[in-house]
């Protein structure tokens, strides 16, 4: 795909730079030019843009990420169609400034327990999110785990999401193909089948690389490594780093077993036990906590000389400074405590009792807290309020106009249309919308105003074959489509320089602005034919009919060319013919009059069978009855000349 940098997408968002590419789409780095906000845009590779299933799949994934709106999943914020200028399917999603957990890994190596969990605990709290709802993720991997430059976490490209309602499984290959080979289960690798079992399996693959800072499994190519986890376990992180709990060991062993059923049930299931671990390390983590991900306050020193990070998603974060302070060991405070602990032994003081402030992080929970009821009270208030009056207007959105009738009519309320418009995904005559919507209020005898669907816009591809190209182009552009790319190809039925055929097909429905490609006649190929002329007929007509040539043989007879031989070939065989040409072979039968043979003295069967060999006709005629007769007599005289098919009289006693 051409780089699009410096284009205008939907007249509203600039593509300032290229920041990541992968099989399906590019993304870039833009902005939102009505909001003046940093943007990621994602655009699908341009030779997928005109295939159905591909430009499904992707707006498929705008559709399952837009639906999970937590805070550490990168929220999608627009989806469409570019129409004006070059064409573009495109996802625009939050810009995250930051680093990937990748970046991380190669960076430190491994992380430690602590970081692990900090790391691990809001992916899956992204997970059960989308498991809640039904949807699986399938390609969790560390370059899919965002680390912004405040320390928040966040999980990027849904694009190999599946759900009930989003789509069903894709093929092995297919997941083989799109997915990450060293994180994929072994369902995925066997089935192509996956639930939210599989997104635990990959979790556990990630839980191991960062604790030990390798994969479980190494292999030459994609295939061996797939084989490893199909046939082989994961062995316990403790195998290669010590001191790893045997809590967290036996979680990372039961996240990736082979058999899904031994595995946690989906990702709530996972996070509940991860914390339940966190707790045992650390029993403060069992203090009520609404904190997220966020890493906790600079120092006045730290904020003056810590730079300012600005990374681009998937950018490297080269040095330990570009990480935030969650990531970053305060090697100086233990230093410091190693050399004044002397000095606390030698003076020991009664301390005086001093009142404890409340923590920046108490305070805070507890206005989060205040607020929360606030919200909760005005909401409840909202809802007694306005159940109050008017009549609650049903949902029927769905439903044909009749259909919704039927349930307004007893209300006493109406219906109008106030407009039609077209729908990927609302069958025409359906409602898309109403106003009020269902579980609105309206006056006693109002009217509902309904947005009815049109069905899928589309166009028809018009019919092209047998015109010019020129001719077939002006054809699609008037029929609201895109002329894509004209390439030729050789055709015996089609004058060159005319449309063999479009693709899409003539006739076929597609988006409007659709590409149509051409294929134009190249006129009939062409093959030099040899000249078999006084060769053999038998390798005449072989060879002939491999080359493609659709050949006939006719026999006739030649003074001059042997028996067997080609006596003439039609058309020229000194000019190039069309592939498929027919060619005509005569092939000749010998002489057409031959000499009568000496046959006297023979007996009567071998003097008939070489006679018949020369195409001459036999009569016998007998003087006695005896058997084993032998000839003595021919006729005509033995040494005459006849023509072939004549007949010649034996005569044996």
């Amino acid at each position: 795909m051409p780089d699009l940098t410096g284009e205008l997408i939907d007249g509203r968002y600039q593509l300032n730079k290229l920041i990541a590419s992968g099989g399906m789409a590019s993304i870039y780095a833009g902005v939102d030019l009505r909001l003046d906000r940093p943007v990621a845009v994602k655009i699908m590779h341009e030779h997928l843009a005109n295939d159905e299933e591909f430009v499904t799949r992707f707006i498929r994934e705008a559709k399952a990420t837009a639906a999970l709106n937590h805070p550490n999943v990168v929220a999608i914020q627009d989806q469409g169609w570019n129409t004006g200028g070059v064409q573009a399917v495109f996802i625009v999603m939050e810009y995250i400034e930051g680093f990937t957990l990748r970046d991380m890994l190669h960076e430190r190596g491994r992380l430690s327990i602590d970081e692990t969990l900090k790391v691990i605990v809001p992916v899956l709290n992204a997970l059960n999110a989308a498991h809640q709802i039904g949807i699986i993720h399938r390609d969790i991997k560390p370059e899919n785990i965002l680390i912004a430059s405040d320390g928040r976490i966040k999980v990027a490209d849904f694009g190999l999401a599946r759900g009930i309602g989003i789509g069903s499984t894709m093929t092995a290959e297919a997941s083989v193909i799109l997915g990450s080979v060293s994180y994929l289960s072994p369902e995925q690798v066997q089935r192509g089948i996956s639930d939210a079992r599989s997104d635990v399996y990959s979790v556990g693959i990630m839980l191991f690389e960062m604790l030990t800072g390798k994969k479980p499994f190494e292999g030459e190519s994609p295939i061996q490594i797939a084989y490893k986890h199909v046939n082989e376990k994961v062995p316990a992180p403790s195998s290669l780093i010590e001191k790893i709990p045997p809590a967290l060991d036996e979680l990372v062993l039961q996240a990736t077993a082979v058999n899904p059923d031994d595995r946690p049930a989906n990702a709530g299931a996972l996070l509940t036990t991860i914390k339940a671990i966190q707790i045992s390390l650390d029993p403060k983590k069992s203090q009520l906590s609404l904190e997220l991900d966020i890493p906790p306050t600079a120092t006045k020193n730290e904020r003056k000389t810590r730079p300012r990070v600005e990374v681009g998603i998937g950018s490297p974060a080269t040095a330990t400074t570009q990480m935030p302070a969650l990531w970053r060991r305060d090697i100086s405070t233990t230093e410091t405590s190693s050399l004044t602990r002397g000095k606390r032994e030698d003076s020991v003081a009664t301390p005086k009792p001093v009142k404890r402030k409340k923590s920046a992080r108490v305070i805070r929970n507890r206005i989060i807290f205040i607020l929360g009821l606030f919200i909760i009270a005005g909401a409840a208030w909202y809802q007694f309020a306005s159940g109050t009056s008017g009549v609650s207007v049903p949902s029927i959105v769905g439903l044909s106009q009749r259909q919704a009738l039927a349930q307004l009519s007893p209300l006493g309320l109406h219906q109008d249309v106030v407009q039609r418009v077209f729908s990927e995904d609302v069958p025409s005559g359906l409602i898309i919308s109403s106003q009020p919507g269902g579980g609105g209020h309206i006056a006693a005898g109002g009217t509902v105003h309904l947005t009815v669907s049109k069905g899928k816009d589309r166009s028809l591809v018009p019919a092209v074959n047998g015109m010019t190209s020129d001719a077939a182009t002006t054809s699609i552009v008037s029929a609201g489509l895109k002329l894509g790319t004209i390439s030729t190809q050789f055709d015996v039925s089609t004058p060159k320089g005319l449309v063999v055929s479009a693709d899409p097909a003539s006739g076929t429905q597609v988006r409007p602005g659709s590409l149509v490609n051409l294929i134009v006649s190249n006129g009939p190929e062409t093959v030099a034919a040899t000249n078999y002329v006084g060769q053999s007929g038998d390798q005449a007509l072989n060879e002939l009919t491999a080359a493609g040539f659709s050949v006939t043989s006719t026999y006739a007879y030649s003074d001059t060319v042997p028996a067997g031989a080609v006596i003439k070939q039609t058309p020229d065989p000194t000019q190039p013919l069309p592939k498929g040409a027919a060619i005509a072979l005569v092939i000749s039968q010998g002489p057409q009059n031959v000499f009568v043979p000496n046959v006297a003295g023979l007996s009567q069967l071998d003097a008939t069978r070489l006679l018949e060999n020369l195409q001459l006709q036999v009569t016998v005629k007998s003087l006695n009855t005896k058997k084993n007769q032998t000839v003595i007599n021919v006729s005509p005289a033995i040494g005459t000349q006849v023509t072939r098919g004549s007949t010649v009289v034996l005569t044996v006693g």
